[in-house]
């Protein structure tokens, strides 16, 4: 079994079945932008591309610019969809919907389907950062480097003693998502779920049709809401998270709440997964075999094991052992007013304290004092229906220096979090440019 979808298996056959007939249905094209929403429909469309020679496109979003960039990048890019209709302005294919999708019994016979070798050395993916703190970069995957990763991964989670079914909140086309959720299982014989839930009674509706052991693949904010939205919630043998630094007290409920361990990836789209820990017993991070992080005056260096290149990590580092290391938070996440120094990390802890606060985030703004200087300030948008702005502001003052209070801080319906839950610092600061031209208008 490759697959379940709405619990119902799909087998090995059917999927290279699937993914012969669209490699032979694909036109003439080197790159495909890979924008299914059915992590099964996904899933045959990178292996695809893959036996046919093409390169797939996995970009954070499809916001104009962001097309404009691939446009840039791949001038031949073709558009795979499993939607009716598709409105991103470029050539589009849609998934087909073949009627032969009826699963074939377990145990029968894949003699007349060989699986497809493929180079280790050959070009994957084009995977893009989250554009999270500014424009999102294109970073090359090969295969080999891949599968050697997550191949680690199955280790670390101890997933190689039985085939088990995985379920994800988070998106394929993330890094976190394209790893975790469709290299791990094509790579280990385990079984993806085709559905992304997103509801909370939706991915407990999942998980429990899916046979044990089981996993959920999620985020630090899928997890929040859904131990918060009062929804019983089945058993899990494993409980993944990645794409943002998780509480200890967050990940001791999530252990309770499933009656199962949970695990915290570090890693990057530059790097992919390099690092592994469990919050409930240490603050440590344990390296990937062969990965090695290097302290130098401009910041952390990760190099080797399955790293394409040497990369400098985005985020603060205390190393503690040859594979061991602290996180201190985002080098851009810092911030100093008035020769005060705080991060953004530490001012989102204080504001989500705050009873009232659903959901708020900080992110930096700049100002033109006047024709030579700019002051460097932090915003902040937040989620509070029942809090106004004097109620609000008077908490802040209570737990954070009085020069990072936010200027503006902007009240909204929902914050634009992507599908990883990461917020887009443009968006961010669109909606506080909004927010002072609707004050002096």
């Amino acid at each position: 079994m490759v697959a379940y979808r709405a619990g119902a298996p799909v087998l090995v056959s059917q999927f290279l079945s699937d993914v012969r007939h669209l490699a032979r249905s694909f036109p003439r094209c080197t790159h495909v932008l890979n924008a299914c929403a059915d992590r099964y429909h996904f899933t045959v469309g990178l292996a695809a591309a893959l036996i046919s020679g093409r390169v797939s496109l996995l970009p954070p979003s499809q916001a104009p610019e962001m097309l404009r960039q691939l446009r840039v990048l791949a001038p031949d890019v073709v558009c795979l969809s499993d939607e009716a209709e598709t409105s991103n302005g470029l050539p589009c294919m849609t998934y087909p919907r073949a009627p032969c999708h009826a699963a074939a019994l377990p145990g029968a016979s894949v003699a007349l389907c060989p699986v497809p070798e493929v180079d280790a050395a050959q070009l994957v993916a084009y995977v893009f950062t989250s554009g999270s703190t500014g424009t999102p970069v294109p970073h090359s995957k090969t295969f080999g480097r891949l599968i050697a990763c997550v191949r680690e991964q199955a280790r670390r989670l101890e997933l190689h003693t039985a085939r088990w079914a995985l379920l994800a909140t988070v998106p394929p086309q993330h890094m976190y998502g394209f790893e975790a959720s469709v290299l791990l299982p094509l790579s280990g014989g385990h079984a993806l779920c085709a559905e992304r839930p997103f509801y909370p009674a939706d991915i407990a509706a999942a998980l429990e049709r899916l046979p044990r052991p089981r996993a959920l693949i999620t985020t630090p904010v899928h997890l929040r809401a859904l131990l918060g939205s009062g929804v019983a919630l089945p058993a899990a043998d494993l409980v993944l998270c990645s794409t943002a630094p998780l509480s200890q007290q967050l990940a001791a409920e999530a252990e309770r709440r499933f009656g199962s361990r949970l695990l915290e990836i570090y890693g990057s789209s530059e790097t992919g997964q390099i690092a592994i820990r469990r919050p409930t017993s240490t603050a440590e991070w344990r390296l990937w075999p062969g990965v090695s992080l290097e302290a130098g005056s401009d910041g952390t260096w990760a190099r080797g094991g399955h790293i394409e290149q040497p990369t400098r990590l985005p985020d603060l580092v205390e190393l503690t052992g040859v594979d061991r290391f602290l996180l201190h938070g985002r080098v851009a996440d810092l911030v100093n007013i008035a020769g005060k120094r705080s991060s953004l990390a530490y001012l989102n802890h204080q504001l989500n304290s705050i009873p009232g606060v659903e959901d708020g985030a900080f992110f930096h703004v700049e100002e033109s004092a006047d024709s030579h200087a700019v002051v460097a300030r932090v915003a902040a948008c937040v989620v509070a229906p029942s809090l106004g702005a004097e109620r609000l502001l008077a908490a802040l003052r209570e737990r954070i220096d009085a020069v990072f209070l936010p200027r503006p801080l902007v009240f909204v319906a929902e914050l634009p979090r992507n599908g990883t839950g990461k917020l887009p610092l443009s968006r961010l600061r669109s909606l506080a440019a909004q927010a002072r031209s609707a004050a002096t208008a």
